[in-house]
């Protein structure tokens, strides 16, 4: 049985409900996975895991500093362990955005932090525009009508193709002994 934890830095709680389920999927495999914010890094100890995960959400084309910042002050240990880094943005509902190579995001955060993860996966995120302030709720939809996304602003889509979160948990799951 591996120790496998999940840090996750999320925007709307979409990306900590994508880690919930890669708890789930790895506790399936006989594991223990345990699921931390970003905020709250400080409170464990990151060495006596055997498998460290990250997950990040995007928000106007940015990751949270916190993630950026974790994964550069931990780059040795990340480096020193099995890892896996999973992206979420709303990009990625365009099939051809999922392969980490074609997602621009994955591809700015993996420069960013210099941080070579040893499996790569991009999840698409939910749009809620109810649930967004007046101000995020436009800027959202301009950017949506620039891709050709949906604009109306009474929709909440979830794009996340959750079989495919399920097969990248499968694969997290297989620690080397």
């Amino acid at each position: 049985m591996a120790r496998i934890l999940i840090i996750y830095s999320t925007t709307d709680g979409h990306t900590r409900k994508i880690g919930e389920r890669l708890q789930q999927v790895i506790a399936r495999a006989g594991h223990e996975a345990a699921l931390i914010s970003v905020s709250d890094e400080a409170q464990v100890d990151l060495a006596s895991f055997d498998k460290i995960v990250i997950g990040a959400s995007i928000r106007y084309g940015l990751y949270k500093p916190a993630i950026i910042d974790f994964v550069v002050r931990n780059k040795q240990l990340l480096d020193s362990k099995p890892n896996a880094f999973f992206s979420v943005n709303i990009v990625a509902r365009k099939a051809e955005k999922r392969e980490p190579d074609a997602n621009p995001y994955m591809q700015k955060f993996l420069r960013q932090t210099s941080w070579q993860p040893k499996e790569l996966a991009v999840f698409a995120g939910k749009l809620d525009y109810p649930r967004y302030r007046f101000i995020d709720r436009q800027l959202i939809r301009l950017i949506m009508l620039m891709t050709k996304g949906p604009t109306d602003p009474k929709a909440v889509i979830e794009f996340t193709d959750w079989q495919q979160v399920e097969a990248f948990g499968r694969r997290v799951s297989e620690v080397p002994a």
